[in-house]
């Protein structure tokens, strides 16, 4: 019987240039992994690889060398430590994200929560062609949230409580933005600058400001054979219901509008940018 290789693409097992061996995509959400499923991952890889596993760009694990009569071997296997293959093709791959506000300092909002989420709503989703989420924690932007076809940057939105003000001036020193000003011992914050960073709450010795976590959004971004910085639509946005009401609007409108094997990107080109700001606006307006 023929190997059904698209099945076994989407499944995870992707083919390599050496006759019936296959490198497998393991399933990671927001680029954790489990040291249970990391025994499970080097059992494999030692037993029906070479040995090794290699790290993709998108915080995947992938076992290369995985012979054609050993897939459903390989499968029960990294089932009993917790690890599943993943998906390629046509749908939603992998969510990234940084670890946000759980381990890092800057961290503006719960990544890996979110990203767990995200996964369970939307992971493996058939559609036009593959899309991708990314979640970054703060504006350091480590996991490049503009590049994704839907980014995911935290933020906080901020809010002076003068009477915890000491006036000792660290809020404007460190805000990059310039948006924070102090005179005559008052705070004013410029909304029109105001990135969202939160370093001016961090970095206050008194907690002189209230804060409000969000998200900022992207979309359209792509980054390979061509290259596209997404494009925010909506301003911050303060709760996830609000949050997913517009992450299902979007995989809906590229859903309705894409044709076979186009990037989000190039269907919003194609059929108008102004036609997603519709569709966006009105999920946001809920």
């Amino acid at each position: 019987m023929a190997t059904d290789y698209a099945t076994l693409k989407k499944g995870g097992f992707m083919k390599q240039k050496q006759k019936d061996h296959f490198s497998l995509r393991l399933s990671v959400v927001g680029g954790q992994v489990s040291t249970e499923q990391l025994v499970a991952i080097t059992e494999v890889a030692d037993k029906y690889g070479h040995g090794y596993v290699h790290l993709t760009s998108r915080q995947g694990v992938e076992i290369p060398f995985i012979k054609l009569q050993d897939i459903d071997k390989v499968k029960e296997e990294l089932a009993k430590g917790g690890a599943t293959p993943g998906v390629c093709g046509p749908r939603v791959r992998t969510i990234t994200a940084c670890q946000g506000s759980s381990v890092c300092p800057n961290g503006c909002i719960e990544t890996e929560e979110l990203a767990q989420e995200l996964n369970d709503r939307y992971f493996g989703q058939e559609l036009p062609h593959k899309f991708k989420f990314g979640v970054t924690g703060c504006q350091n932007n480590c996991l490049k949230a503009e590049e994704n076809d839907l980014g995911i940057k935290g933020g906080v939105r901020v809010s002076w409580v003068e009477d915890k003000c000491i006036s000792c001036g660290v809020c404007e020193k460190v805000c990059r933005e310039k948006a924070v000003s102090i005179r005559d011992g008052k705070v004013t914050i410029d909304t029109e600058k105001c990135n969202y960073c939160g370093r001016c709450a961090l970095s206050c010795p008194t907690d002189a400001y209230d804060t409000t976590p969000g998200y900022l959004l992207s979309f359209g971004g792509l980054f390979g054979n061509s290259i596209n910085k997404g494009v925010a639509i909506v301003p911050f946005i303060e709760d996830k219901e609000t949050l997913f009401k517009i992450c299902d609007a979007a995989l809906q409108f590229f859903k309705d509008n894409a044709n076979p094997s186009e990037r989000f990107k190039f269907t919003i080109d194609r059929v108008g940018r102004e036609k997603l700001d519709e569709v966006v606006w009105k999920a946001y307006k809920g």
